[in-house]
């Protein structure tokens, strides 16, 4: 799949414009980065996924700047072609502009992130998504099932189910175009309502839970190759499974470890004879530990 060439905001709009699907997957570290960079994936976000998958929070909530921060640096140091955004955590822009800004351009200039992520379409958010590209930080939007807003909404429930819940999605999705946001992930909506959005709107439309009718998909990468197990939502397909397979090796290395079978001659290194006869000489007057007596002495 590889399209091996550099990815930017505009070039999403081009495959909007000419039909071509947007292929987006999350990393949290430097290798994960790699690998998703040389495979030709067009837009890598460092999710807040990870207060979960890496961090094992049991919601987004926990995480913070400064772990983002961390985690962000990781995965542009591992990329090349690949658009790398970098989710903005829960309640580092809700309060106000200057704190939102001041956060944002952490993730730019610190963490080299090439855009940033927000969710939700409220007045200040959109009056945010405003300011920050008229700064030259490009923005995300997200809409439909916001992680960050889990408990206001009531548990992990799909939206927009309703025409009332529908339109407004729309509207919302509206208002962060004119805002200036360069695309808009719609998660955990009816493949209707996201295909209406989608054609409905100017800027790509990344689904995720959403139809295959958006402008691309996105998935958390643990989930993809099964090495996160906690839970499997309705709209994973898992094309590995890392978590078995893991398993299996650890099981295996423990078993070679314990029958001395690893490390074997091939994996170990070698000393010249005449440096051994010489160590052992020095060695002649060192008595030998017995570890059979060690282990029946008393603690």
């Amino acid at each position: 799949m590889a399209k091996n060439k550099v990815v930017s905001v505009l070039t999403l709009q081009k495959y909007k414009s000419e039909g071509t699907k947007i292929v987006a997957l999350t990393a949290y570290d430097y290798a994960t980065a790699q690998i998703l960079d040389r495979a030709g994936v067009d837009v890598i976000l460092v999710g807040d996924s990870l207060a979960m998958v890496a961090l094992g929070h049991r919601t987004t909530h926990s995480v913070t700047v400064d772990q983002m921060l961390h985690h962000a640096r990781a995965v542009t140091r591992g990329v090349q072609n690949s658009l790398v955004v970098a989710d903005l955590p829960f309640m580092s822009y809700q309060v106000e502009m200057t704190q939102a800004i001041t956060n944002a351009g952490r993730f730019v200039k610190e963490a080299q992130a090439h855009a940033v992520k927000l969710e939700g379409a409220t007045d200040l958010t959109l009056d945010i998504v405003e300011r920050l590209v008229g700064l030259g930080i490009p923005v995300m939007g997200h809409l439909g099932f916001t992680p960050q807003a889990i408990h206001g909404l009531g548990g992990n429930r799909v939206q927009g189910r309703t025409a009332k819940e529908a339109f407004k999605l729309l509207r919302d999705a509206q208002a962060l175009e004119r805002a200036g946001a360069f695309s808009v992930v719609l998660e955990m909506v009816p493949h209707v309502v996201a295909k209406l959005i989608t054609q409905r709107i100017g800027i790509p439309t990344i689904g995720i839970g959403a139809g295959n009718e958006c402008d691309g998909q996105i998935l958390v990468t643990d989930d993809l190759l099964g090495k996160y197990t906690d839970f499997k939502p309705k709209f994973v397909r898992r094309y590995a499974n890392l978590a078995h397979t893991c398993h299996e090796a650890v099981v295996n290395y423990a078993r070679d470890v314990m029958s001395q079978d690893f490390p074997n001659d091939s994996e170990s290194f070698e000393m010249q004879e005449e440096e051994e006869t010489l160590l052992r000489s020095l060695l002649a007057d060192q008595p030998v530990v017995d570890a059979s007596k060690l282990a029946r002495e008393p603690l």
